[in-house]
């Protein structure tokens, strides 16, 4: 009910077994008859443990249910009537209660936690002669008792803690093994009875169940299995149970696995060999004990009549005996008892009285002391009245001095706040001018870089467009060179050979005159290169301007982050010593001042080194637009030096052409007379090669006009927007360095004034620290009130009286002394006696009359308290040979002379015996 209430989850299954002539039964089997036998082995998950195999398991949900099952087993339980019980048990029986709960960690990992309870009912050991039981029923008490007896020796070696524990002798003890030895908690309940009758069963067992008590065992908590454990373990017996049952369908023989046969097969035959053993032994001890007994019977035959004279003769004796060393004994122990009474009562008085003097000295010492606590409580209350007030003044100037500090704090922050909002404005404005002056930076070199782009272009096409041509000119030149030389072959191979030499020279000009035009196109082309170098470092100019802009701009960035992590620390670092301030007033202020004023001029500085990375971009611009502007110029110098180059170039080719043609006219007028025909033609062929000429050299000047106006107008717009970009960057950065040393000439002006609002403060501060000392010192030093001594207080000593009374001793502790005493005296007598053995014969006779004389003097005082055994309370002194209590009645009180009844003053009116060098006896004196 219990663990359903908290939410567990459990299962509950109990078991009933009985042992009946040390074989098991399940009690909670279906059939109606008890007849199966349970077989036990050892259980592999626990070594002390057992398995009993087909033994019912009952899952139960109420004690109704467990109550059922226990009245369905007890119906079934071997019981018997004998003469002693009408239901005797005839078995014990074994009640499994197995419960197994299931727990969830902090981890989520699943626990199985078993417990399990045996409840054992024994069966009682019983007496065959008195309970009657004959045939089964004595066979059945027989067994009862030998497990019990097995049982009783397992607790033996328990408790002895024995090499050896006979656990596998009885099936009882085998099942029990955990709970008598293991790590389990045992309780054993024994049933008695109240009749005299029942007094020696009782007894044993009573002592059976005290010497269970003595077993030491060491508990440990429910087994705890997690999921996998679990799981393991049954898989492991499924694992064997398969072995079995393919053992069976393959039909060896043996319904179980080879290796259980293999074990039970050796384990039969080293048990039948046991058996035998002991079947051998158990005949050759039956025949020793039949000997035995027939020896036996005739021996106690003869020893009963002998037995029963002498008892009758030595009780008579021994009642005699008996009367005669009590009353003596008794007599002589009270005169001891008395006399030690007495000395413990006058120990008593004299510790009284020690006693009562040391109680008048520390009823002196007391008063003392109370005058003293009065003093002190008087300066106490005075002190306890100054400190109030005292704590009244300091409060005040604590709380004044509170207030100052938190008026410090709110200035402190400020001016912190103005400080922040003021920077953080002025790398604002920075970042927005930097912004736009980078944007317009950008912008200029995209348009520079779309100009120029447009020029190359039109410098490419030109100069391709003049290759063209030059290349057209050469291939027409070629091919009329052609036509004319095939058409003249004809004629001048039979008319102008003479004037072969003036037109192969003609020719060797008009090659020149080629050769020179290859030249003007190599210089073109050279041109060309130069230009495509000029824009390409123009462009390379402008990249690394950006960059460097970039450049300028990431590490102005950094700067103002530094600055604000540096702003930071300073406040936090402020902060900190504020509340440092509240500890150390006076000292800490001067420091405060000293590091926040070192504080403000490292960010003073910071913002001044803000200055030099914005002077280097500035420069850096400058600089570069300066030298784009020079590359410009120089550029365009050799551009009009390359063009007058080129103009020159084609005017030489010119005028050569015309000398050429010059030259031409001249042979061709030698050559009239002779070639009439051919002149014709030539002078066609001439003017068609001039007209072609000049035509193609003006469209060659032509694009070199055009190349020119081109790359003028691409150098004036360049100059024109590098200009402009120049002076846009100037004018953005003028105003903001303006706005810089403005806002840092304001922050210089902020922190004087802060410095001196910091030197108020202080002085404040240390007046009021300077107040609070001198209030301190002078509560301490007049205020406060001392207890001064006076003189009367009592010293420190040590009180000299009893720390422990003498108790007076019980008569048990008396009795226990006079016990001693005697054994002493007994010794004594004993070694005195061993002394006479020695004398001479001729005093034998002398000591013989004087033990006469004793033995007379006794009889005659029979009446008066002696003692047994030759008086053995009397001890003698070889120095003076008086007995030791005449030497004690010497020291004792007169006045109590009278209580002492001692042998010697009841002895005064006997008559004195002849002294004797012998050892004194009960009469000497």
């Amino acid at each position: 009910e219990k663990l359903a209430s908290n939410g567990t989850e459990f299962s509950v299954k109990v078991s009933l077994l009985e042992i009946y002539n040390e074989e098991l039964f399940d009690l909670l089997s279906p059939s109606p008859d008890v007849t199966e036998r349970l077989q036990l082995f050892d259980d592999p998950r626990n070594k002390r443990g057992v398995i009993v195999k087909g033994l019912e398991e009952v899952t139960v949900h109420n004690k109704n249910e467990v109550y059922q099952i226990l009245e369905r087993g007890a119906a079934k339980r071997k019981t018997a009537s004998t003469l002693m019980n009408a239901y005797s048990s005839r078995s014990h029986s074994v009640f499994s209660v197995t419960i197994h709960m299931k727990e969830i960690t902090l981890d989520g990992e699943e626990l199985v936690k078993i417990g399990k309870l045996n409840l054992v009912d024994l069966a009682g050991s019983e007496n065959i002669g008195r309970s009657g039981a004959v045939d089964k029923r004595a066979r059945e008490a027989g067994n009862i008792n030998q497990s019990l007896l097995t049982l009783g020796r397992v607790i033996t070696a328990l408790v002895e803690r024995g090499p050896h524990v006979p656990y596998r002798e009885s099936k009882l003890t085998r099942i029990l093994q955990d709970s008598l030895g293991g790590r389990t908690k045992t309780s054993i309940i024994a049933t008695v009875s109240p009749a005299s009758i029942n007094l020696e069963e009782t007894l044993s067992t009573l002592d059976y169940a005290n010497r269970a008590k003595n077993i030491m065992n060491k508990p440990e908590v429910n087994q705890k299995l997690t999921k996998r454990t679990l799981i393991k373990e049954y898989t492991e017996e499924i694992e064997r149970l398969k072995r079995d049952l393919a053992a069976t369908r393959d039909k060896h023989g043996v319904y179980l696995s080879p290796e259980n046969y293999e074990s039970m097969n050796s384990r039969i035959v080293g048990q039948e060999e046991q058996i035998t053993e002991y079947t051998e032994r158990i005949a050759a001890v039956e025949e020793e004990l039949k000997q035995l007994i027939e020896l036996f019977s005739d021996s106690k035959q003869k020893l009963e009549q002998c037995t029963d004279d002498l008892q009758d003769k030595t009780n008579q004796l021994q009642e005699a005996h008996k009367d005669l060393e009590e009353t003596r004994h008794r007599l002589t122990q009270e005169e001891f008892i008395t006399s030690r009474l007495q000395t413990t009562e006058e120990q008593l008085f004299s510790t009284a009285g020690q006693l009562l003097s040391t109680a008048e000295a520390s009823t002196s010492d007391v008063g003392g002391l109370h005058a003293k606590l009065q003093r002190v409580r008087a300066v106490e209350q005075h002190n306890s009245t100054v400190q109030s007030s005292f704590t009244e003044r300091m409060e005040q100037s604590c709380n004044s001095m509170h207030t100052a500090l938190q008026e410090q704090s709110l200035k402190q922050t400020a001016i912190l706040d103005y400080y922040r909002h003021a920077v953080a404005d002025l790398l604002g404005g920075t970042g927005r001018v930097f912004e736009e002056s980078l944007g317009s930076v950008l912008s200029s070199y995209s348009a520079i870089k779309e100009v120029v782009g447009k020029g190359v272009d039109g410098c490419k096409s030109r100069l391709l467009q003049q290759e063209n041509l030059t290349q057209e000119n050469r291939d027409s030149m070629l091919q009329l060179l052609d036509q004319h030389k095939s058409h003249l072959e004809e004629v001048l191979i039979a008319q102008a050979m003479p004037g072969i030499r003036s037109v192969i020279a003609m020719n060797d000009s008009l090659k020149d005159t080629l050769q020179k035009y290859s030249a003007l196109a190599a210089k073109m082309e050279g041109m060309k290169a130069e230009m495509t170098a000029f824009f390409s470092g123009h462009t390379e100019a402008l990249m690394s301007m950006r960059e460097a802009a970039v450049q300028g701009l990431s590490s102005l960035h950094d700067e103002h982050e530094k600055l604000k992590q540096q702003i930071n620390q300073a406040s936090s670092s402020h902060q900190t010593r504020v509340s440092q301030l509240l500890k150390c007033m006076q000292d800490q202020m001067n420091l405060l001042a000293l590091n926040t004023q070192t504080d403000f001029e490292g960010l003073q500085e910071m913002s001044d080194a803000q200055k030099a990375p914005v002077e280097t971009l500035k420069n850096t611009i400058q600089s570069k637009c300066v030298a784009a502007e020079d590359e410009t110029t120089s550029v365009h110098s050799r551009l009009i030096s390359c063009t007058d180059d080129v103009i020159s170039g084609i005017n030489d080719v010119t005028e050569e052409g015309q000398r050429a043609l010059e030259e031409s006219s001249g042979y061709c007028g030698l050559l009239q007379s002779s070639l009439d025909s051919l002149a014709d033609s030539g002078l066609q062929w001439c003017h068609t090669v001039r007209d072609s000429t000049e035509k193609r050299a003006q469209e060659q000047l032509t694009n070199i006009a055009e190349n020119k106006a081109s790359v003028q107008a691409l150098l004036e717009d360049v100059e024109r927007r590098g200009q402009t970009a120049v002076e846009e960057c100037r004018s953005r950065l003028a105003p903001v360095q303006q706005e810089m040393e403005q806002v840092l000439k304001g922050v210089e002006m902020q922190t004087g004034r802060d410095q001196v609002t910091l030197q108020e403060h202080r002085d404040v501060l240390s007046s009021l620290a300077t107040e609070a000392m001198d209030t301190v010192n002078n509560f301490v030093s007049n205020e406060l009130q001392k207890d001064l001594p006076t003189g009367t207080t009592p010293q420190r000593k040590e009180y000299k009286y009893p720390r422990i009374l003498d108790p007076l001793r019980s008569r048990t502790e008396l009795e226990e002394e006079f016990r001693a005493q005697q054994e002493q005296l007994t010794s004594a007598f004993s070694q005195c006696d061993a002394l006479t053995e020695g004398e001479e014969e001729e005093k034998q006779v002398e000591q013989d009359s004087l033990e006469d004389e004793v033995s007379g003097s006794s009889d005659s005082s029979s009446s008066q308290p002696s003692v047994p055994d030759q008086d053995k309370n009397l001890v003698c002194y070889e120095e003076g040979r008086v007995p030791f209590f005449k030497k004690k009645a010497k020291k004792e009180n007169p006045s109590n002379k009278s209580l002492n009844r001692s042998k010697v003053a009841e002895n005064d009116s006997m008559v004195s015996s002849p002294r004797s060098r012998l050892p004194l006896r009960a009469q000497n004196q």
